[in-house]
């Protein structure tokens, strides 16, 4: 075999070309498309951002107003995926739930999925867009015995979805907030859950298998699961008193804190950045602000001589905690934002496939003897 580079982790190995997104791990900046999320969270929208990211381009005001029309004539789900969340046990992890619905969709989008061409794949990821957030909020619903309540094709993404999840129409703090939080979340490269669709896609399977791959990376807690964990460690810790003497303690355990450090950036983590602010407006608009002072408690002692930063998990918690979202459903939510750009990788990979079989640096011996089954 010929001699290779290896890295645990495939760490820095350039593994295709994507002009989808890009991240600037030295200066601190995420890039869709050419333009820097710091220009986008404050002044777009999410529905304009996947258009940017499946089109390559910002779109028109004609060219949005279709795409909203699309996603909201899509949102409800077919009458056998509604079922199928009616039948499940109601203590069946959310992440479960989303991985196996949206693998039934693609049984009812049959047709689409096995036609493979570019213009029958951007229906899929428009109607897996439209979609996630209703099985999100359909389950939900049911597992604490309210009947779903159905989309309202008036409502933007944000809003319609916390609508479905809470019943109510939301607060426009709220909704301003989640959506900004769907932008930051939309992609990030070849993070894992994006590198198990591509490698999924560029089999030529379909895209719905291709997402459900993504989405059972996602589920880890390593990927996605963080923000829940963060917020259960803000649970556990229960006060900001308490919060020097836990993580001190956990620090000499050698126990990982969630929510710090990131493969690509050395500085912080541009989302993070954003979601802090953000964090510290909603808890002052609910009159709370133990979650956000005791997060920034944890930073200080963590931080304290070293260089690590938080990354987007550490804030985004907090974020959807006060708003009403249970933590087992962060990661959904996560999802719900990420098909954006799983989808737009995926497109991606078809337009110029192919399949992805790296290399194993083997370790094992390679002349050993056989010997018969009666001799051993």
């Amino acid at each position: 075999m010929a001699e290779t580079a290896f890295k645990a982790g495939l760490e820095d190995v350039v593994a295709g070309t994507s002009d989808i997104c890009f991240i600037d791990g030295k200066e601190g900046r995420l890039v869709y498309r050419g333009y820097n999320v710091n220009d986008l969270w404050d002044h777009s929208s999410f529905e304009e951002i996947a258009y940017l990211l499946w089109n390559a381009k910002l779109p028109t005001a004609a060219e949005l107003d279709a795409l909203r029309r699309d996603l909201a004539q899509h949102r409800e789900l077919p009458t056998p995926v509604m079922e199928l969340l009616r039948s499940l046990p109601r203590d069946t992890h959310p992440m479960d739930v989303l991985r196996t619905a949206v693998s039934l969709l693609g049984v009812y989008d049959r047709k689409e999925a096995a036609a493979m061409t570019a213009e029958a794949n951007r229906g899929i990821a428009a109607r897996l867009t439209a979609r996630i957030p209703t099985i999100i909020a359909a389950f939900e619903r049911l597992r604490i015995g309210r009947e779903p309540v159905a989309p309202d094709a008036s409502l933007t993404a944000a809003e319609n979805f916390l609508y479905m999840l809470h019943g109510e129409k939301p607060k426009a703090l709220h909704a301003r907030v989640l959506n900004v939080a769907l932008i930051l979340h939309a992609d990030h490269e070849l993070n894992a859950s994006t590198f198990a669709a591509r490698v999924t896609a560029a089999t030529l399977t379909d895209m719905y298998s291709a997402i459900t791959s993504a989405i059972g990376t996602l589920k880890g807690p390593l990927h996605g699961g963080a923000n829940e964990q963060v917020m259960l460690m803000l649970q556990t810790i229960g006060s900001e008193d308490n919060v020097e003497p836990w993580v001190k303690d956990a620090l000499a355990h050698k126990q990982k804190i969630m929510g710090f450090g990131h493969r690509v950036y050395k500085t912080m983590d541009p989302r993070a950045a954003i979601l802090r602010d953000l964090s510290k407006e909603v808890g002052e608009d609910a009159g709370e602000l133990k979650w956000y002072n005791m997060l920034q408690r944890v930073e200080k002692v963590v931080t304290e001589g070293k260089p690590l930063y938080p990354n987007v998990d550490f804030f985004s918690g907090s974020v959807y905690y006060q708003m009403g979202i249970p933590t087992d459903q962060f990661t959904p939510v996560f999802a719900m934002s990420r098909i954006a750009g799983w989808t737009a990788h995926v497109l991606e990979q078809y337009a110029n496939n192919r399949i992805i079989r790296p290399r194993a640096e083997y370790t094992g011996p390679t002349h050993l003897d056989y010997v018969r089954l009666e001799r051993r």
